[in-house]
């Protein structure tokens, strides 16, 4: 059983359109209380947004039956909570057990003040929120957004287009770091599993991770010389090979010793107090991790022993977060990023309109798509601007038929055609706004979205939508405290008076 929200008031309970939030203070949670308050107290807004709430999460489940779960209003704010203040679930949890006006936001009156959020309550719960959910709530907020702050409701919307990078949780990625992840996470689980079915196989599995580590420190550590003497340079590369080969020897042995245990399972005869399923899917586990385990073993034999360079496109650069990409884009002081680009569209009022998580693509390959999906929500988008990044013969063409105006710096030589385009006064106008896109970016990036803690490409693409989201909202609140601050002025003025 899990509901929308409780529309029956508790003693005690304040509604949550009459939650008085302090508009005076510069802090980050009061613009977006503002913003979640406007969504719930507009009724129209607030239908829209519990509908697409109920057809993607537990849309099966009965709302009368069943033991009651978090209800959808408290996992929205917990989630844009998260997202836009940059929390963990450890802060996450504090402030939802402590902070009044944010247990208010959540539904909590004075008699049930004792109620508690576990911390495994959260995590379960918030993660229920899929990109597709909160992109269709992204643009059930931007058109509120749009209403609020627009003139006239046939104005056109004039959009920046830019790229940044989300850093996975990864650590800097070696051959043979990887290698150990990998050796590291096979012994570990498959103890586990000795343990549980009283196999002796890996008693000693601790002392087995040390044996490695060892040797894994060993071959790093003489990586490190600086000696330009030839002799020595000879004898180091010597050291080195040696200490390379005697550590892909013992990974070996510990995979050839860890297939051994996987194949005497047999999952049809295990004790009946311990689930099939549940070993199944540790030796699927195990298997991923000796895939890896093998890749890097090949590669360091390539790469050590052999001489070789490994091409980019053969490596990976975490065993957990697969989808990680090494991404220069020549930022100075910042030679490397590990992650995901993600591409964001705003407009002039500082909604972000669409998003995009970039896998193995460049800015050229999306601007076509984002402009067209952006299109589809938004049909006033009039202009974008780009940087030249993003520029291709293909995308000059095919931006300039379905925008009245379009931003983006040609490469290269400029013909006179394109010198009259560029050189003009709405296009050098426009140019001088993209920069706006900017201070967009780097918000994002200070409300949590500069580095992603989340596993896995779907743990990612969900963060990314739920930080845009929350940003919105941000900014929907940011409009109605700056509309509300001009009616205090005024009536202070005319007190005044």
């Amino acid at each position: 059983m899990r509901q929308t929200h409780n529309p029956q008031l508790k003693f005690g309970e304040t509604t949550i359109s009459e939650i008085n939030i302090d508009i005076t203070t510069r802090d980050d949670i009061p613009p977006l209380l503002l913003g979640l308050q406007y969504i719930y107290s507009n009724t129209k807004i607030r239908e829209q947004v519990f509908s697409v709430l109920e057809e993607t999460i537990s849309p099966d489940k009965s709302h009368d039956n069943g033991r009651p779960g978090m209800n959808l209003w408290k996992i929205l704010v917990l989630g844009v909570l998260r997202l836009n203040l940059n929390w963990d679930y450890d802060r996450l949890q504090e402030m939802a057990n402590n902070h009044k006006t944010i247990r208010q936001m959540l539904g909590h009156g004075f008699i049930d003040n004792d109620y508690t959020y576990k911390l495994q309550t959260l995590k379960d719960n918030v993660c229920l929120l899929t990109p597709e959910t909160l992109n269709k709530i992204n643009e059930i907020v931007v058109k509120a957004g749009h209403k609020l702050v627009k003139k006239k409701d046939d104005e056109v919307l004039d959009g920046k287009c830019d790229s940044f990078v989300v850093e996975t949780n990864v650590h800097y990625p070696t051959d043979i770091n990887l290698l150990y992840d990998a050796i590291r996470k096979v012994v570990t689980l498959i103890a586990a599993i000795c343990v549980m079915l009283n196999f002796s196989d890996w008693r000693q599995s601790k002392h087995n991770l040390k044996t490695i580590k060892r040797l894994f420190r060993k071959a790093q550590q003489l990586k490190r010389s600086t000696s330009k003497n030839p002799e020595k340079m000879e004898l180091r590369k010597i050291q080195i090979i040696k200490a390379h080969q005697e550590y892909i020897d013992k990974a070996q042995e510990f995979l050839s010793k860890a297939r051994t245990v996987i194949d005497k399972i047999d999952l049809n005869s295990l004790p009946f107090n311990i689930n099939p399923l549940q070993i199944s899917l540790k030796i699927m586990e195990i298997q991923g991790y000796m895939q890896h385990a093998e890749r890097q073993i090949y590669q360091i034999s390539r790469r050590v022993i052999e001489g070789e360079k490994i091409p980019h496109a053969e490596k990976v650069f975490s065993v957990f977060q697969e989808h990680t990409e090494w991404i220069s884009k020549g930022k100075a002081g910042v030679p490397v990023e590990l992650g995901l680009k993600v591409c964001v569209l705003e407009d002039q009022y500082g909604f972000i309109l669409q998003h995009k998580v970039m896998q193995k693509q460049t800015d050229d390959q999306v601007a076509i798509p984002m402009v067209e999906q952006t299109l589809e929500i938004f049909p006033e988008l009039n202009s974008c601007s780009f940087d030249k990044g993003f520029h291709s013969p293909a995308n000059q063409q095919k931006l300039r038929s379905i925008l009245n105006t379009v931003v983006l710096p040609k490469k290269g030589r400029l013909s006179k055609a394109d010198k009259e385009r560029e050189y003009s006064e709405d296009f050098i106008n426009k140019r001088h706004q993209h920069s706006a896109i900017e201070s967009a970016i780097n918000a994002l990036e200070v409300h949590g979205l500069d580095m992603c803690p989340d596993h896995g490409i779907d743990g990612f693409e969900c963060y990314v939508s739920m930080a845009v989201l929350a940003r919105n909202i941000q900014q929907l609140g940011v409009k109605l405290r700056q509309i509300e601050i001009k009616k205090l002025r005024k009536k202070k003025f005319q007190r005044a008076a």
